[in-house]
């Protein structure tokens, strides 16, 4: 899932009266659900939404809304550690063929979709055709899906109907597909090309959350999103929206509920078992999320009482902790701290389709290489995130399986050799004191920043240094967030930083980034090599092994080999709460943690 992490300097005040607020009504009157709508969860997110519509939406902060209003036919256990895949919408774990291409999943009974005019008085049933309508929009080449990865080239069938689309520019939603059928209203079958190991984990993950068809058709815009009306079956209902301001999410109350009952895995989790267990959930009946991009406001909100749940970014975690523990004033007053590795990487990359920086001959990997050697993942670690990072040696983060403690990058920091490197292929140092091209024209290299974050600006200020080391001219062309994500998904950038939290706990995740079918939609680098799209196919096939671990070994040799991405660090995730918070601890992969917590009522 792209990480939109932004520290910018906007003022904290962004007034409900710009843009537009969507009220659904909801009443409380004859709520089935066990939530108190007096429970008020404050929270914060630090940088806007982007809208509710699962196909169109990738970002961390939307995901938050999404995982709260749609459902997904699996989830993960909220303490399990490692990660736990659990039945959500789905009655058990899938039913898989001895050849491990076919799923068969059971839907439960009786799961409704929140009341809506569409469905014209009606209860509208959760159904096994509504997850196969839901995956079809993924793959609907109209729609741009920038999560179509999830499916792509996978379910047998699709190619056909999305050639289709491709001709006449309609995607035919009710053409039948060999690999995706619904037998009955609650089965869902699926067959797929080859067999994947990690197919249920995607299952999980929010853009495949069931919509429904009557929804999306009456309230899509001429993009095919329905972005501001998100009715799902979920715990929570979207109640006001100000986009880029404030969303207020209410207790969805005919949502059936469940029991809280998870397990600790390690000692300190028996705190929140015993706070939690046999509670019917969820328990908090409102959540009151405020866009606050300068940090600095945010941190100065919840310590005045504010915000209930805040995360500690950019120089924040300094300010908060000594040692990696709260300091003591802040213990003394109740805070409570969860603090984890996130499954998340920053990195650096070259657009392999630039003319200046990308390619594959031995002129243009020297150049990405020596760039690679001349930054210091210290600087970048110490200077831009304050400490709150461990060093990334492979694209595979801590905390996912696939992930091998002992691997050591082959591209290492010295300045000295990247010079030298630059000298070997031609990179001459002009009269200006800048390196020009082999061909004798001026070298430039242009960086894409978010010209809305803080933390993005100062990273081009770093880079720029690190790069005179070595003789390399470097300019920053800032953009808005949002216009560099298209800048990505488009290949039209040269040199940009970027960062990825998983949407599922394995080292897959992580490796298809750099796959060459997914350029234009997570391939941000561009890179298409024949010889790593060979090994990650054959990865797929395999379950979490030793065999599977070296074909990743050979993919992260080759990007080192034909360097099109440096990876620099994994982010600590640390949030404090409030004393009053319950059983909350932050959860690896699920963003919305407030369906499994509760509040004590706030003391007058």
């Amino acid at each position: 899932m792209k990480q939109n992490f932004k520290y910018s300097m906007p003022s904290y005040a962004l007034t409900l009266l710009l843009g537009t607020t969507l009220g659904l009504g909801v009443s409380y009157t004859q709520a089935k659900s066990p939530a108190n709508p007096n429970k008020v969860l404050r929270y914060a997110f630090p940088v806007a939404e982007t809208g509710f519509d699962p196909v169109a939406v990738q970002d961390l902060y939307s995901a938050h809304i999404l995982y709260s209003v749609f459902e997904t036919l699996y989830t993960y256990d909220y303490l399990a550690s490692p990660a736990k895949l659990v039945p959500n919408t789905a009655v058990a774990l899938p039913e898989v063929s001895a050849d491990g291409l076919t799923y068969t999943i059971r839907i439960k009974k009786g799961i409704y979709f929140t009341p809506d005019p569409v469905f014209k008085g009606k209860a509208r049933e959760l159904i096994a055709a509504d997850y196969a309508y839901s995956f079809k929009r993924l793959l609907d080449p109209n729609l741009h899906s920038p999560n179509s990865w999830l499916f792509e080239d996978r379910i047998t069938g699709f190619d056909a109907v999305i050639q289709q689309a491709a001709k006449n520019g309609k995607f035919n939603y009710d053409q039948p597909i060999a690999g995706l059928q619904t037998p009955d209203r609650y089965t869902l079958v699926i067959r797929l090309k080859e067999p994947n190991y990690n197919f249920p984990m995607l299952l999980a993950h929010q853009p495949t959350g069931a919509v429904s068809r009557e929804v999306i058709e009456h309230y899509r815009d001429k993009a095919g999103y329905a972005m501001g009306h998100p009715v799902g079956t979920g715990p929570y209902v979207l109640a006001q929206w100000t986009p880029g301001s404030r969303i207020i999410l209410k207790a969805n109350p005919d949502y059936r509920g469940y029991t809280w009952n998870f397990k600790a895995t390690h000692p300190e989790d028996q705190k929140i078992v015993q706070q939690m267990q046999g509670k019917k959930m969820p328990q908090i009946g409102v959540v009151d999320i405020q866009v606050i991009e300068e940090s600095q406001s945010g941190w100065l909100s919840f310590q005045k009482d504010g915000l209930d749940i805040f995360t500690l970014d950019g120089e924040l975690p300094a300010q908060a902790l000594k040692a990696g523990q709260l300091k003591p004033e802040l213990a003394k007053k109740g805070i409570q701290l969860s603090r984890i590795a996130d499954p998340s990487i920053d990195y650096l990359y070259w657009n392999i389709q630039n003319p200046v920086v990308g390619g594959f001959s031995k002129e243009k990997i020297a150049l990405r290489r020596a760039m690679a050697m001349a930054t210091s993942k210290e600087k970048f670690i110490n200077i831009l995130a304050k400490g709150n990072a461990k060093k990334l040696e492979s694209p595979i983060p801590y905390g996912v399986a696939g992930h091998d403690p002992n691997y050591k990058s082959s591209i290492p920091y010295s300045v000295k050799a990247a010079n030298l490197l630059l000298d070997r292929y031609n990179y001459k140092v002009g009269k200006d004191g800048w390196r020009m091209l082999p061909n004798g024209k001026p070298l430039v290299i242009e960086f894409m920043p978010s010209s809305s974050s803080a933390r993005s600006m100062q990273m081009a200020e770093l880079l720029k240094k690190e790069l005179a080391n070595i003789k390399v001219n470097m300019v920053s062309k800032p953009v808005p967030f949002a216009e560099g994500l298209k800048a990505e998904k488009q290949c039209k950038t040269m040199f940009k930083a970027s960062a990825w939290i998983a949407d599922y706990p394995d080292a897959d995740n992580f490796m298809q980034l750099f796959y060459g079918n997914n350029i234009h939609a997570t391939n941000h680098t561009c890179f298409k090599l024949p010889e790593y799209d060979r090994l990650y196919e054959q990865s797929l096939k395999l379950a979490d092994s030793p065999e599977r671990d070296l074909l990743y070994r050979k993919m992260s040799r080759l990007l080192e080999f034909y360097a099109p991405v440096q990876f620099m660090s994994t982010r600590y995730r640390t949030v404090v709460a409030q004393p009053r918070v319950i059983g909350y601890k932050k959860h690896p992969i699920l963003p919305a943690e407030w369906m499994y917590i509760d509040m004590q009522d706030k003391q007058p």
